[in-house]
């Protein structure tokens, strides 16, 4: 008698999805990577329940992560995703992705609060600063920064930005 298959993980880490319905709320369907539907490929695929507000463990190449929260409980989580093709938003200066990073730039939404947008100017918003470099506290910070941004990673916490 053989064991059972273990199901497929739906988006595992290297899968395709291809984007369906608004523009505004997509939903997503897995394809494969050859399909011309490819739209987005699975950088890592992360399982368990997300709780509201947590941090994504993503690359920081990450353009979004999404979440899969129906289907048995082991198969929720998200999946870190990257466009097959531009526009890259988890990209330094692309405007968005899970992450904020050296090279981003971003625009004030409340105080101590801030937004990407893309370094270009195309986004709905224009940049107001961009983030210049990147320290472990903001006293390390060069002199001319104007905005300090709470960063990805354990390494550099705090990014020095300027005005844009």
């Amino acid at each position: 008698m053989s064991a059972p298959r273990p199901t497929p993980t739906f988006l595992d880490t290297g899968g395709c999805a291809a984007r369906e319905g608004a523009a505004s709320s997509p939903a997503f369907l897995e394809v494969s990577c050859t399909s011309e539907r490819a739209a987005a490929r699975v950088l890592v695929r992360r399982a368990g329940a997300v709780a509201a507000g947590a941090a994504v463990d993503c690359p920081l190449t990450t353009d979004f992560a999404l979440y899969v929260s129906e289907g048995a409980p082991a198969a929720r989580g998200y999946a870190c995703m990257r466009n097959l093709e531009a526009p890259h938003p988890g990209d330094p200066g692309g405007g968005g992705g899970p992450f904020t990073v050296v090279g981003d730039c971003v625009y004030a939404t409340a105080p101590d609060q801030v937004r990407e947008t893309p370094c270009d100017g195309s986004g709905v918003r224009a940049p107001q600063h961009r983030v210049a470099s990147a320290v472990a506290r903001r006293g390390l910070c060069p002199p001319g920064t104007t905005l300090y941004v709470q960063l990805a990673g354990p390494q550099a916490p705090v990014g020095c930005a300027r005005h844009a």
